[in-house]
C-alpha cells in the first residue's frame, strides 16, 4: 500500500519581503526535496518563490505543486503552479489552502496570511511561524487564543521550517494520525 504524500502549505503575501522570498524559495525546494507535496494560494509573491523553489528540487515531479486560486480563472496561477484549483471564492479559499494541509508554514504575510494562520489554528492543523516580518514572526512562539495546544512554532529560517515540519510529521505518524 502506498501512502499519501504529506502536504506542506506555504503561505504568505503576494508583496513580500526580499527575504521572505528568498526564504519562501528555499522552503518550497526543502518541501519537494523530502517528497512531500506543496500547497499554495497559486498567485505571486511568497506564494510563486515557494512554487518555484518546489521546481528546482532534485525530487521535483509534475504535480507536486498545487495552487488553490481565490478566482476562476486557472490562467491567474503563477507559472510554476502544476495544479491549478480555481475557487472562485476569494478570501474563503484561504481555508482551503490550510484545510488540505498536513502542516502550514507562514512567511511573513499581512492581513490574508493572518487569515490563513488563523484558520490553520482553528482546524488544530500544526502551525509553523518564519521569523520574518509580517504575522508570521509576530505569532511565532505564541497561542492564538486560549486554547490547550502548542504554541505556533517558530522558526529562524528555511531550513530551521522544514525541520519543524518534519519532526511534526513524523510524530504523527508514529502516532497513526497521518
Amino acid at each position: 500500500m502506498t501512502r499519501r504524500r504529506p502536504i506542506v502549505a506555504v503561505i504568505g503575501n503576494a508583496t513580500a519581503t526580499r527575504r521572505a522570498l528568498v526564504q519562501a524559495r528555499l522552503i518550497g525546494r526543502l518541501v519537494v526535496q523530502r517528497g512531500w507535496r506543496l500547497v499554495t494560494g497559486g498567485l505571486g509573491g511568497v506564494m510563486e518563490a515557494a512554487s518555484r523553489g518546489a521546481h528546482d528540487a532534485n525530487a521535483y515531479r509534475e504535480g507536486d505543486v498545487l495552487g488553490v486560486l481565490p478566482g476562476s480563472e486557472v490562467a491567474a496561477a503563477n507559472r510554476w503552479v502544476d495544479i491549478a484549483i480555481p475557487t472562485n471564492l476569494g478570501y474563503a479559499r484561504n481555508t482551503l489552502v490550510v484545510g488540505m494541509a498536513d502542516v502550514v508554514v507562514a512567511v511573513g504575510g499581512g492581513a490574508g496570511t493572518l487569515t490563513e494562520m488563523a484558520m490553520a489554528w482553528q482546524l488544530d492543523k500544526p502551525l509553523i511561524g518564519l521569523e520574518v516580518d509580517g504575522w508570521s514572526k509576530e505569532l511565532a512562539g505564541r497561542t492564538i487564543d486560549g486554547r490547550s495546544r502548542p504554541p505556533v512554532h517558530a522558526a529562524a529560517d528555511a531550513e530551521a521550517a522544514v525541520e519543524v515540519a518534519a519532526r511534526i510529521l513524523r510524530e504523527r505518524r508514529r502516532r497513526g494520525s497521518s
